[in-house]
């Protein structure tokens, strides 16, 4: 959710930064979160209400937020997401949506192609496929691995100990964050998301193409996209002319520099050159992007360079 954004100190998180130098920042929380949780006729604990994965979040709930935010506004909307929120971008942009009301758009640690994915969290998405765990309902990191988060708390009010380094397997081998703000970390993250969702994950890495959920059938995916194979998306379809800045680093064990180059394979033929701004970071992991103490120097300060010569898309 959200508050990831927030966990630093203001002077070293995103939205604060901006926020200082004038620009109006909205934080969006995807659904599922505790911020985002309420549905019109379901509930929580019903099954209907996880019947989503980030294809709904790219068709209907980035829109939604882009939407929101430019009728409050009246003004193009300059994007920053991270992971998921980078993969959902995309996808609505390949799709003809966001193009009318965005400037730019920041993605840090880009998520697209999951073809060499080395974290954990791989594994648990391909064995969500082979034993479809749980149904079609929550993912709840922290209410199915409460053990090891209250074994985590306590192993880190230890003297000495590297708590941040227990996020490894998961993330890669962060360099930069600051093991005061673990408790915060673990008290408000990982949220909720939908068991489809880590399936749809698992079929990136399975099929290695970034492409719409596969309901398993030729007859279901006929009845969804009236054709029998789960269409890809085409990211090449991103217009050529919106500035884009991708931030990615070395040691993401999430975001892997060949699955980042596999996508840079396909927007830098099709993107005018003076439109795409590429970081490489030799010692960020997954994390580093949104809570490393040296981010507002080593990325910030490159975002908010790229946002203001980038005013007038």
């Amino acid at each position: 959710d959200g508050v990831t954004w927030l966990l630093n100190q203001p002077e070293q998180n995103l939205p604060t930064i901006l926020a200082d130098q004038g620009f109006d920042v909205w934080i969006s929380n995807t659904r599922g979160t505790r911020f985002s949780n309420r549905h019109l006729s379901l509930q929580v604990n019903q099954q209907g209400y996880w019947n989503w994965s980030w294809d709904e979040l790219a068709k209907f709930d980035l829109p939604a937020v882009f939407d929101y935010v430019y009728n409050e506004t009246g003004q193009k909307i300059h994007y920053v997401g991270h992971s998921q929120g980078t993969l959902i971008a995309m996808a609505a942009l390949s799709e003809g949506l966001l193009v009318e009301k965005i400037k730019s758009a920041a993605l840090l640690s880009p998520v697209a192609y999951l073809n060499t994915v080395t974290s954990i969290l791989g594994v648990v998405c391909r064995e969500a496929i082979v034993a479809n765990l749980f149904g079609d309902s929550a993912f709840d990191p922290k209410g199915q691995l409460l053990p090891f988060f209250n074994i985590a708390r306590t192993l880190c009010d230890a003297p000495g100990i590297d708590c941040y380094g227990l996020l490894a397997p998961l993330t890669g081998p962060n360099c930069c964050l600051n093991v005061s703000t673990f408790h915060s970390f673990i008290r408000n993250e990982p949220q909720p998301t939908s068991m489809m969702n880590i399936r749809h994950c698992g079929q990136s890495i399975r099929e290695k193409v970034v492409a719409k959920y596969d309901y398993g059938s030729s007859e279901a995916n006929t009845a969804r996209y009236g054709e029998a194979k789960a269409p890809a998306y085409n990211l090449s379809n991103i217009p050529k002319n919106l500035p884009l800045f991708l931030s990615y680093g070395a040691l993401d064990t999430l975001s892997d520099v060949r699955d980042v180059n596999l996508l840079l394979g396909i927007l830098k033929p099709n993107h005018d050159a003076d439109k795409l701004t590429i970081q490489y970071i030799n010692n960020y992991a997954h994390m580093d992007f949104i809570m490393g103490v040296n981010a507002k120097d080593v990325v910030y300060s490159q975002v908010l360079s790229f946002f203001k010569n980038h005013t007038g898309f």
